[in-house]
């Protein structure tokens, strides 16, 4: 039986979202990292979040991207907001998005919670920008 197989429709959809917004590299190492511990976990979550809230047809990825920064940064949610930082390679958001995002955070959320995630924000760019210089 194949990986498909043994899964729903919905966690077959939810894995290709997942693969498209944070890369096969980092899906790769989360799936190797899985255990029996955390599986039910991460079923749920590649279903739930990446399946349904994810795979939605009425916001681009881009908007989603900024949706998700937003509330992870509001939240303190640091682990998040740097994988979504790197995601935004995938998802067309633009560092004049983020930016424009922390303004809300800073607002909405309180000026601590975005100059935390502002750190991370820019180092996370810093280290994409390095990345991509040959």
């Amino acid at each position: 039986m194949s990986d498909d197989q043994k899964h729903s429709r919905r966690y077959v959809s939810g894995m290709k979202v997942r693969r498209s917004v944070l890369g096969d590299a980092h899906v790769d190492r989360a799936e190797a990292a899985k255990t029996d511990f955390d599986e039910a976990f991460q079923s749920f979550i590649t279903e739930g979040a990446w399946g349904t809230v994810w795979a939605g047809d009425h916001f681009t990825k881009r908007e989603r991207s900024i949706v998700t920064l937003a509330l992870l940064a509001a939240l303190g949610h640091d682990e998040e907001v740097a994988m979504h930082v790197r995601a935004t390679r995938n998802t067309g958001a633009t560092p004049e998005d983020l930016r424009e995002v922390m303004m809300h955070v800073a607002v909405y959320a309180g000026v601590p919670a975005a100059n935390k995630a502002i750190k991370i924000v820019k180092r996370e760019l810093a280290a994409m920008a390095e990345e991509e210089t040959p």
